[in-house]
C-alpha cells in the first residue's frame, strides 16, 4: 500500500513509520503542523504528492476537520489514530464525512460515538513499538541519571496556558465552592466520573460569563462537556497528581538512606518537597531509561480518560518498568492486577502499595516482567496496524463482493 502520513510532532509518529516501512508498504511523509487552524496548505500538499503517487490512504495521529475536509474533495480515505482524550476534534460535524477511518483508544468515547450514529469509528487500543523497545540496553549513562525509587512522568498542569480553572477565581462565591468541592469529590472515585452530570444549568450559566466557550456550528460538543472534560477534569488531574506527590515526598523525607523521587514535567520551576523536579524528558531518547530505571513507575491518568489505557502505561510496561496505576477499566481487559501490574484505590492505598513493592524486590521485577512481556507480544504496533489494514480490506472485499 502507499500511505501518505502527515508527519508531526505526535508521540509513536516514528514508530509506526518505521512498522509500516518494515510491513512492506511505501510511507511518504507529508509535512503537518498538527494544528488544524494554522495549516492552510494540507489540500495542496495531498494534491502534489497525487500527481506523482497513487494514494491508498491518508494517515494521522489525532484527527483533524481540516484533512477530512481536504480528503473529503480529493476523493481519498483518510485514517486517523486518535490518542488524546478529551479531543474536541472528533466531535465536528466533520466525522460524517465518508472517507473517514476513525480509531479511538477510549472505548468510552468510542461507544459514545457509534451510539450517536457515527458510522466511520472503531475501537482500538494503544501499543508500543516492540522493535525499539526490545533493542533497548541499558548504559551506565542512563542507570546513573535516572536511577530512583518511584518517578512519574507527566504534565501537573502548572503552566500558564493549562491553568483554565484559575479564570474562575473571582465568580460568585457559591458557584466557586461548587466547583471546588465537586473536583474534591471525584478525586477519590475512580472508574466513574460524574463532574458532567453535576453541572446544572444554574452552574453553566455562570461558568459561561467567567469563561465563555465560544460554541459554534462545527461542533457537537456541549459547553457542558467542555467544562467538565477540558476544565474540570484536568483540575481534578493536576490536584491529584500534585498531592499524591506531596504525600510520597513526606513519607520518606526521614528515610535513611532516603528515596529518590522524580518528577519529569514541562514546569521546571515546579517545586515539592521530597522530589527532584528534572524538567521534561524526551519521548525516543530518554523516557525508556526512566521507566527501566525507576524501580515504581507512577501511571495517574488524566481524568477524562474515561476507560482507556493512556500511552504512559502501555510505554512503562514495554520498557519493562513496573507499573503503579490508577483504576482504569480496560487495564482488567488485557493484563492481570498483581500479576502484570499493580494498581491502587486511594492515596493511601498508593502509599501502602509503593512501600509494599519497594521492599519485594523479587516480586516487583516478576510483575515488571510479566507486563513487558505481554505489551510486546500483544500491544505492539504491527498488530496494531495489521487491524488497521484489515479493517480497510474487510471494507473493500464487501465492497467487492456487493
Amino acid at each position: 500500500m502507499t500511505i501518505f502520513y502527515l508527519e508531526w510532532k505526535s508521540f509513536c509518529n516514528e514508530d509506526l513509520f518505521e512498522v509500516l516501512q518494515e510491513m512492506g508498504h511505501t510511507v511518504i511523509r507529508i509535512p503537518f503542523d498538527g494544528i488544524p487552524e494554522k495549516e492552510s496548505k494540507i489540500e495542496e500538499l495531498l494534491a502534489q504528492n497525487l500527481r506523482n503517487f497513487p494514494c491508498d490512504f491518508v494517515f494521522s495521529f489525532n484527527y483533524f476537520p481540516r484533512v477530512s475536509n481536504c480528503c473529503d474533495r480529493l476523493k481519498l480515505l483518510y485514517v486517523s489514530w486518535v490518542y488524546d482524550s478529551p479531543y474536541i476534534h472528533v466531535y465536528s460535524y466533520t466525522v460524517l464525512h465518508a472517507c473517514n477511518r476513525i480509531f479511538l483508544f477510549d472505548y468510552a468515547m468510542y461507544e459514545e460515538l457509534k451510539n450517536a450514529g457515527i458510522p466511520t469509528v472503531y475501537y482500538l487500543p494503544l501499543a508500543v513499538n516492540h522493535r525499539r523497545l526490545g533493542r533497548l540496553q541499558n548504559p551506565s549513562v542512563m542507570r546513573q541519571r535516572h536511577a530512583c525509587d518511584i518517578s512519574f512522568v507527566g504534565s501537573l498542569y502548572s503552566e500558564k496556558k493549562h491553568r483554565i480553572y484559575d479564570k474562575f477565581q473571582d465568580i460568585d462565591a457559591y458557584t466557586r465552592g461548587y466547583l471546588d468541592g465537586l473536583i474534591r469529590a471525584q478525586i477519590p472515585v475512580h472508574g466513574m466520573n460524574f463532574l458532567q452530570e453535576m453541572l446544572s444549568e444554574e452552574i453553566l450559566t455562570e461558568l459561561e460569563k467567567a469563561y465563555p466557550t465560544d460554541p459554534n456550528a462545527s461542533t457537537a460538543l456541549s459547553p457542558k462537556a467542555i467544562y467538565a472534560d477540558y476544565v474540570l477534569a484536568r483540575q481534578v488531574t493536576a490536584t491529584e497528581r500534585r498531592e499524591i506527590l506531596e504525600r510520597l515526598g513526606a513519607a520518606y523525607a526521614n528515610d535513611v538512606p532516603k528515596r529518590k523521587i522524580h518528577l519529569y514535567t514541562p514546569d521546571r520551576a515546579l517545586q515539592i518537597s521530597g522530589v527532584r523536579n528534572l524538567g521534561p524528558v524526551d519521548y525516543y531518547d530518554e523516557m525508556p531509561y526512566v521507566f527501566q530505571n525507576t524501580r515504581i513507575n507512577l501511571n495517574i491518568s488524566l481524568r477524562s480518560i474515561k476507560t482507556g489505557i493512556p500511552l504512559r502505561a502501555m510505554d512503562i510496561m514495554g520498557c519493562g518498568g513496573f507499573l503503579l496505576t490508577n483504576y482504569q477499566e480496560e487495564m482488567f481487559q488485557y493484563f492481570e492486577a498483581d500479576q502484570d501490574f499493580v494498581y491502587y484505590t486511594d492515596y493511601d492505598d498508593l502509599c501502602a502499595k509503593a512501600d509494599y513493592y519497594l521492599r519485594q524486590d523479587e516480586q516487583r521485577e516478576r510483575i515488571a516482567a510479566n507486563g513487558r512481556k505481554k505489551v510486546l507480544t500483544q500491544h505492539n504496533l504491527t498488530l496494531r496496524a495489521e487491524t488497521i489494514l484489515s479493517v480497510l480490506q474487510g471494507e473493500n472485499a464487501n465492497e467487492n463482493e456487493g
